[in-house]
């Protein structure tokens, strides 16, 4: 006796065709590895190291869709790969919505992530709104067209420092929906909420919709 199994053309790409490969614009080891474990079974992911970009990619833009544009236009234009690129802004209500564009840079240029929480933990010591969200939008260059990708969380600000997790200002970021810091989170807890990891998701149903 033959028997015969029905599999639709999504699920045959899935299991036969080569994944496609995206060139993540980033240098960051953390969100190579948040992008991966989202994106991991629709594309693989070839950081800027495989395709010999070292150089320090400028981000000039006023808000971050620009300055996630301004990198993903820049690997297609000057290496011809497809790329995806963020950009992430963190907006806090006691400081007039800042850091936004300057978050990876609010103690500096060359400043640490704990040169960053050090600093805002000082600035908001005392402060009783401590309300802030987070913002990740994603530019992605593909054969030719770009899109843009959105992800936010809502949350407040902790006064201390909790967990061991995660980076940048995750020890002291608190999403609404949990009540704890992403810093004390799984990998997997955080991406499922995180402003980075909705963008991210948004991206994956986008590609695998091609």
């Amino acid at each position: 006796m033959h028997h015969f199994v029905s599999i639709t053309w999504g699920t045959f790409r899935f299991l036969y065709m080569e994944k496609k490969k995206l060139v993540f614009a980033t240098n960051n080891s953390h969100k190579l590895e948040e992008a991966q474990a989202i994106l991991g079974d629709t594309i693989e992911i070839l950081p800027l190291t495989s395709i010999g970009c070292t150089e320090d990619i400028p981000e000039t833009a006023d808000t971050c869709e620009g300055n996630a544009l301004i990198k993903a236009r820049w690997v297609k234009e000057k290496y011809g790969y497809d790329c995806f690129a963020d950009d992430t802004g963190l907006m806090v209500k006691a400081l007039d919505g800042g850091p936004g564009v300057m978050t990876a840079r609010y103690a500096g240029d060359h400043c640490s992530p704990d040169d960053n929480i050090r600093k805002m933990l000082a600035e908001l010591e005392g402060a009783t709104d401590r309300d802030a969200y987070f913002v990740t939008e994603v530019a992605l260059s593909l054969d030719g067209k770009e899109y843009i990708f959105e992800g936010k969380v809502d949350g407040s600000i902790a006064t201390e420092r909790h967990g061991n997790g995660g980076f940048g200002y995750d020890p002291i970021f608190v999403p609404k929906e949990t009540g704890i810091c992403f810093a004390e989170m799984t990998a997997d807890q955080k991406n499922a909420i995180s402003h980075r990891g909705r963008a991210m998701r948004k991206l994956a149903d986008f590609l695998t919709s091609l």
